[in-house]
């Protein structure tokens, strides 16, 4: 049921002693997600592809928050290497990690294949996070009551997994990739979910759709297809249509920080009526809560990505 009163960042409670990860936390959701946390005292590292960038969004979060704690570290997702390499050196900093919040992504790119030969959208969104929530999972387990928040999309709806087209050798289509790597996510979040309760592992693994909130996101794609015109629609359908990229984040900041989120919860906002934009527990769609898909995809993404999950 949605929540009787609006939540917002205001209800984000103290994060002292917590230690969190946002992946593409230099702008957007990833942004504003790890600006707020900070401001709540947590111990928050900003990966990022661009280390120029997340040291500048670290600069702006210090500005806001001259207390925070805050730390930039360069990450890839489209490179396992880069994954392999952060999770290596954030085992020399910390002994421990509260909070992994996966939410960098790309959206309805042309065609493009990651450092390690996956499909673009499929290995970023979802093989990247896969792999890094493993590498570091010693570390969630060291933390009691750890959560890994997966950011997802809507467009998980019209997402499939065709486990003999994984990769989109065949007729690719951008707008169904992303679908498949936000179901992908999804069926994820619910899959470690199962295993940690299976292990008896204390960890808490939500999902969660940020709506429409206007990023850089969007026009990305565009800009890869040198499509002046798409780009300037995107630019007109953000002003008009979408939320902000603080409001897109509430949803993530929910369901990394509310008491009330349990281990397998997808996290939305309320689209109409008094409490709009303010994150609640939702419904996904059934292929995102089908286990025999999961499994078999968790299975399909060790062997792809040859990172195998150390559960108890």
């Amino acid at each position: 049921m949605p929540n009787p009163k609006p939540w917002t960042a205001a209800d984000v409670p103290d994060c002292s002693g917590r230690t969190a990860i946002v992946t593409g936390a230099n702008s957007g959701i990833g942004y504003e997600a790890a600006r707020v946390l900070a401001g709540r005292h947590a111990d928050v590292i900003l990966a990022c592809r661009s280390l120029d960038k997340a040291r500048a969004a670290a600069a702006q979060i210090r500005s806001d928050s001259p207390d925070a704690s805050v730390e930039a570290m360069e990450l890839d997702l489209a490179s396992l290497g880069s994954v392999r390499s952060f999770a290596e050196a954030f085992h020399q900093r910390r002994r421990r990690l509260d909070l992994l919040c996966n939410n960098a992504g790309v959206m309805a790119l042309p065609y493009r294949r990651t450092a390690d030969g996956f499909e673009m959208q499929l290995g970023t969104n979802h093989l990247g996070h896969f792999a890094l929530t493993g590498l570091l999972l010693d570390l969630l387990l060291a933390a009691p009551g750890a959560r890994v928040v997966t950011v997802s999309s809507g467009m998980h709806h019209i997402g499939s997994i065709r486990f003999d087209n994984l990769q989109w050798e065949r007729g690719y289509q951008k707008w169904l990739a992303y679908g498949r790597s936000k179901l992908a996510n999804l069926l994820f979040a619910f899959e470690l979910q199962r295993k940690a309760d299976q292990a008896g592992a204390g960890i808490i693994s939500a999902g969660c759709n940020p709506g429409y909130a206007a990023t850089n996101l969007q026009a990305a794609g565009a800009r890869m297809e040198n499509s002046t015109l798409m780009e300037s629609l995107w630019g007109w359908s953000n002003r008009w249509f979408a939320e902000s990229a603080a409001t897109g984040a509430l949803p993530t900041l929910y369901a990394a920080t509310a008491p009330d989120v349990r281990g397998g919860d997808y996290i939305a906002p309320i689209y109409y009526g008094s409490g709009r934009n303010s994150p609640h527990r939702a419904r996904c769609s059934s292929r995102a809560r089908d286990p025999q898909t999961a499994a078999r995809l968790w299975q399909v993404c060790e062997e792809l990505t040859g990172v195998r999950f150390a559960l108890p």
